[in-house]
């Protein structure tokens, strides 16, 4: 009998099963490759380093971090990618550097940073599943750490300033939406009928962005423009999360 398969992820809100990019990426790869994951939702009795969010649990091992998630699942012979050709494979590395690279930034940036975002959604909702006092601690911890990690990839020279550095992460993540908008066109997923990875990591950089009501909407009203790719995330959402962990 295969050991169980635990995973610890942030929960859901606004129709999602969770509202954090790396939490989702891994669900959504788990529903695709038919990993039979137990989901633990984080709530106020959970004591974990919240930090490694997502962390996939098994008898014998500790994995977080998406790309080390999947790639465990794969070895445990749950691959939703079987079917691509070594050209798509190779495709699907490339799309998922270019989201880290230009579009997870501005996913950072519109939750953790903006000033308006960040006080009137995103601490409350992470402060209301964190036990006190540490709710009054870690969102503030986590919305330093999301701003050190823009920085660090995004704010050197010429961009000394942040205001430059966020002029500059919106454009390119307007950019990628665009790119992504153009490889998906018409077809159901990237690669045809069946979701592989690097539909996963679409959907869970695209579906918070596009789900969260938020007071600041800049790269959220671009990306409602883009119809096919909002209606890639409405087909996931209906075909493998009808009813999410953590959403009701």
């Amino acid at each position: 009998m295969a050991a169980p398969l635990e995973l610890s992820c942030w929960g859901g809100g606004w129709g999602l099963p969770s509202v954090h990019s790396e939490s989702l990426v891994v669900l959504a790869y788990a529903k695709f490759s038919g990993a039979p994951l137990k989901v633990s939702v984080i709530d106020n009795t959970w004591r974990g380093p919240r930090g490694d969010v997502p962390i996939l649990t098994t008898e014998d091992s500790i994995v977080s971090q998406p790309a080390k998630i999947l790639n465990f699942l794969r070895k445990q012979k749950y691959n939703a990618d079987c079917e691509l050709s070594a050209k798509q494979g190779a495709d699907t590395l490339a799309y998922i550097a270019l989201l880290e690279e230009k579009l997870l930034p501005a996913v950072l940036h519109t939750f953790w940073v903006e000033n308006d975002n960040y006080f009137a959604v995103t601490k409350p909702w992470f402060a209301s599943r964190i036990p006190f006092p540490l709710s009054l601690i870690l969102p503030g911890r986590m919305s330093r750490g999301a701003l050190n990690r823009i920085l660090l990839t995004r704010g050197n020279p010429p961009l000394y300033h942040l205001q430059e550095v966020e002029a500059q992460i919106y454009r390119d993540a307007k950019e990628c939406l665009n790119l992504l908008s153009n490889r998906l066109g018409t077809s159901q997923f990237f690669f045809g009928d069946t979701p592989c990875t690097l539909d996963a990591y679409v959907f869970g950089f695209l579906a918070p962005l596009y789900k969260v009501r938020f007071p600041k909407v800049h790269l959220q009203e671009h990306l409602k423009q883009l119809s096919n790719l909002c209606r890639l995330c409405d087909d996931i959402l209906h075909c493998y999360f009808r009813r999410g962990p953590g959403d009701g």
